[in-house]
């Protein structure tokens, strides 16, 4: 290993710097890992320079000879992130993720060509089957450095915990004889996460931890109860904000909200989440770097390792559950500059939203028994649609089921989506969940207590992060006494408000269905196909959504101002081909109540309104059916068209939708029965997203 000055050297070379000093236990850290072959945790602020710990080690010894690094990260902007600046410092890097065009072959290639310094992968790859044959092995035989970036994603009491980060102990209890390096880098670590990650990674894992707290970082909390208040304020703020930043928001849907509000205000921002198109991701985050835009609206997909150093403020439209996750999100600002910005503002949807993050963390214990059973039923591999014919549970929950079965052993992922089931036995961990449910409540406590302390924010948070503070900040709302209640004027605060209604809402019905007698999805032929639609709300939401709930549940009618609504939406939509006739879903539990409504919306758009059809069997609820075969069979032979249908196109108008299998089900008999074009129509939708 070269001595201090030559180390020094080699940073102020790969980082072309002459001036580039270590920050306080870098060099320590590269030394463990590059002299003794240590395993390193590092907690540490975002900005300390993490990545040049792993840069730095990776180049000293890739020099002695050794293997590529590994380095796992959660996010694919963090990839993307360290891509570049590993690429700046000349190291070669790849990735393999859902973005990139290189494939396990190419990658392999390189592999055994040597040409390969960083390879970049998520979690969730090393559960690929093909990754895992192919790819480990050479990493494997002769492994450099061992990276885990976000290494508080390994423990269950972290904030962002990522099953899949379990197989990363189960990978280097494989590579123990090697005396393989590993570094663990994270900025959010309280000493319960740490101590789990010590547990999972080895005992003799040396600790390098350094204050967390960010001075200049002013944080304010407003309460804005609801989300026209908050538009209102995110318009009068932002032009007079310094530099650019991020608005979170918790919701996909509120991303979107905020963004086409700000857009229609003038004010440049960008959409971000995780299921937007990757180049266009790639083009958001590229503008916010470049201040191009003001801000980035985004999910927490635009969270971990996000590099801007400039970054001036981070809003969030809603609160999240834990301070530690807050801290993690606001920590992106003013990293390299002396002021900055970070503002909560405070809804009366964040505990609801809270409440269903924290009870969807973990399947019930029913739920996960049936499908172990189902599983022990089968013989040999088996997909995930048979699967989710046997047993009736949603797929994002299913999902996560064979994912942690998976990672315990108790399933084998053999290839895609096939799982087989193994030897080892399984009990449900039911205290564990219900510790760590636990956990995530008293987090959500944490929260409310943040929101309402008297003392300095940033002494508050430090403290939750077992970083003890003991000095105020200086600068948050609590030390400068800064808690006025904003004026918003009443005008901005009713152009929201009808902002917030008129958002339209896409309802896209299936194409695809199960064929039961070969238990495969077919497309649907195209002439039964459903045109795509429109929704007016999102049921129980601030716009029309309580008063969808409030007719279903209370009155047993809509009100008029649904109708004046829903009429609107249909004509700034103008569906084309233009609609000659209206009809209804019809319901045996409330017979008048959708076509009520949907003869009113005919008269009022000069249409002759149809009743063709009939329910002819009384099924379960549909938000009874939790995934998409059991909804499927549900609606099958429920409903027919018992009168002559017209030959031209339909709305189609229902009250609420949830998996969309009642409309595509319905619109099929239509065109089945010679109507040309279904323009499918819905008061609400029960899923948050259609």
């Amino acid at each position: 290993m070269a001595d201090s000055d030559q180390l020094l050297e080699t940073l102020r070379t790969l980082t072309a710097r002459p001036d580039a000093e270590f920050r306080s236990g870098q060099r320590e850290a590269v030394e463990a890992l590059v002299e003794q072959r240590a395993r390193v945790l590092v907690v540490q602020r975002t900005g300390w320079g993490k990545s040049a710990v792993y840069f730095l080690s990776t180049h000293l010894l890739r020099e002695q000879g050794l293997g590529p690094t590994l380095l796992i990260s959660p996010l694919l902007a963090l990839m993307r992130n360290q891509i570049e600046a590993a690429e700046r410092l000349g190291l070669r890097s790849e990735t393999i993720n859902s973005a990139s065009a290189t494939t396990i072959a190419e990658l392999e290639a390189k592999l055994r060509r040597d040409e390969v310094d960083l390879l970049l992968v998520s979690p969730e790859r090393l559960a690929n089957p093909e990754f895992g044959n192919t790819i480990m092995p050479l990493v494997g035989r002769r492994p450099g450095l061992i990276v885990i970036d976000e290494v508080h994603c390994i423990s269950d009491w972290g904030h962002d915990f990522r099953p899949d980060y379990r197989r990363i102990g189960r990978m280097i209890d494989r590579l123990a004889g090697t005396r393989v390096p590993i570094l663990g880098c994270t900025a959010t670590a309280n000493d319960r996460v740490v101590a789990d990650v010590v547990e999972q990674l080895g005992a003799e894992l040396t600790t390098f931890r350094g204050p967390l707290r960010r001075d200049g970082l002013a944080l304010r909390s407003i309460r804005l109860d609801r989300q026209a208040e908050r538009l209102a304020w995110l318009a009068e703020a932002l032009p007079q904000l310094d530099g650019s930043g991020i608005v979170y928001c918790l919701t996909v849907r509120d991303v979107e909200t905020v963004a086409a509000w700000l857009t229609s205000r003038g004010i440049a921002v960008e959409p971000y989440f995780g299921s937007l198109d990757a180049e266009r991701r790639l083009d958001a985050e590229h503008k916010l770097r470049t201040n191009q835009i003001k801000a980035l609206v985004a999910t927490t997909a635009l969270g971990m390792g996000y590099d801007k150093p400039d970054l001036s403020f981070v809003i969030h439209f809603q609160s999240p559950g834990s301070p530690v996750a807050y801290y993690q999100q606001v920590g992106r600002a003013g990293r390299a500059i002396e002021t900055s910005q970070g503002v909560l503002l405070q809804g009366l949807e964040d505990r609801q939203i809270q409440d269903h993050f924290i009870e969807s963390a973990f399947a019930e214990q029913p739920v996960v028994e049936e499908i172990v059973r189902a599983f022990d039923a089968f013989d040999g591999p088996v997909p995930m649609g048979v699967v989710q014919s046997a047993v009736n549970v949603k797929r994002g929950v299913l999902d996560l089921v064979l994912k942690q079965l998976d990672v315990d052993g108790v399933l084998d992922r053999v290839r895609g989506t096939v799982y087989e089931r193994t030897s080892v036995p399984w009990s449900y961990p039911a205290e564990r969940v219900a510790e760590i449910t636990a956990a995530r409540r008293a987090e959500q406590r944490s929260m409310v207590e943040y929101l309402g302390t008297s003392e300095c924010r940033m002494r508050f948070l430090a403290n939750l992060l077992d970083d003890p503070a003991d000095h105020p900040c200086g600068v948050c709302d609590n030390c400068t006494g800064g808690h006025d209640v904003p004026d918003l004027p009443t005008a901005l605060v009713a152009d929201a408000e009808r902002f917030v209604k008129k958002q339209p809402i896409t309802l896209t019905p299936r194409k695809m269905f199960l064929d039961p007698a070969s238990e495969t999805q077919r497309r649907i032929p195209s002439g039964e196909l459903v045109g795509e639609g429109r929704v007016l709300a999102i049921w129980g939401d601030s716009g029309w959504g309580r008063l969808v709930r409030d007719g279903r549940q209370q009155t047993g009618r809509f009100d008029d101002r649904l109708v004046d609504a829903l009429v609107e939406m249909i004509q700034e939509w103008a569906p084309e081909p233009a609609p000659g006739w209206v009809t209804a879903v019809p319901s045996l539990r409330q017979p008048d109540l959708v076509p009520g409504v949907a003869e009113q919306v005919a008269a009022r758009l000069g249409l002759p309104y149809d009743a063709v059809l009939t329910k002819v069997v009384e099924r379960p609820p549909q938000t009874t059916q939790q995934n998409s075969a059991h909804q499927q069979h549900n609606v099958e032979g429920a409903f027919e068209v018992t009168s002559t249908a017209r030959a031209a196109p339909v709305l189609l108008i229902d009250d609420l939708v949830d998996s969309t299998w009642t409309i595509t089900e319905v619109g099929r008999q239509l065109r089945r029965a010679g109507t040309t074009q279904v323009h499918p129509v819905a008061l609400a939708s029960a899923s948050g997203r259609t």
